[in-house]
């Protein structure tokens, strides 16, 4: 990506995906031989927790819109709707997020006849908790990305089956397993430690791997490996950039 440079490492990469208790963060340490070491999980209360986290990720994929329109557009933002190209049978895992107008909104019948689906409401206050805190500078350490792409620039292809079944899950799980980077080597192993230390209220399966496939997106950003949605992507009303990494 044009506005990345690749840098001297060791420096520490995340993935961060929104799960019932807050944010789940796959953390790695990206050593000087451009490998992954260190893969841990960790569970933030607030997004405000992922920005304060020790050690500090030098760049970090999150699973959440940065950058709003001001006002509803039949199929969201520009990145949303090439997303969704890309995704083909999956494209309805890319929802419209919502116009800056409803951000503050707190009840689904205040933002009816606003283009917004149930789902971007239900994660309404997330994508406010971000929003609040995110700044054009910001941006370069925090970059919007969406697990799907990811899994589908690792696989070739969109993946076949719903995240939340068991075919879903193996066919996630197998497409992280086959790449190079050793540290998803014992992934299996280290999805199980995650799940023994929080409890299913806390964090589900499918986003802990959600976390792991945002991880390789911070990987391929710190590489110089990544690409964007669109490729000079929008501005929007705070200057933060309309875009989704991947």
């Amino acid at each position: 990506m044009s506005s990345l440079t690749l840098k001297p490492s060791p420096y520490w990469l995340a993935g961060v995906d929104g799960c019932r208790s807050g944010w789940v963060v796959a953390l790695a340490r990206l050593a000087p031989n451009h490998r992954l070491h260190r893969l841990q999980f960790i569970v933030c209360p607030h997004f405000k927790a992922v920005l304060s986290l020790a050690p500090t990720p030098e760049i970090m994929a999150i699973d959440i819109p940065i950058g709003l329109l001001d006002s509803p557009q039949p199929g969201g933002r520009d990145c949303d709707q090439l997303a969704r190209r890309l995704l083909r049978r999956r494209s309805s895992s890319v929802f419209s997020p919502p116009s800056r107008l409803v951000l503050p909104a707190t009840h689904y019948d205040q933002v009816r006849g606003h283009g917004m689906s149930r789902q971007a409401f239900g994660i309404l206050p997330k994508i406010r908790e971000v929003d609040d805190l995110i700044t054009p500078d910001a941006q370069d350490t925090v970059y919007e990305a969406h697990p799907e792409l990811a899994f589908m620039k690792l696989a070739g292809a969109p993946m076949q089956h719903n995240k939340k079944t068991a075919d879903g899950r193996e066919e996630r799980l197998q497409a992280l397993r086959r790449t190079s980077d050793p540290v998803y080597a014992s992934l299996p192993s280290a999805l199980q430690r995650a799940l023994r230390t929080y409890k299913r209220t806390q964090v589900a399966y499918d986003d802990l791997l959600d976390a792991c496939v945002l991880l390789k997106t911070s990987y391929h950003l710190a590489m110089c490996q990544a690409q964007r949605l669109p490729t000079t992507p929008v501005l929007d009303a705070k200057g933060l950039r309309m875009e989704i990494c991947y």
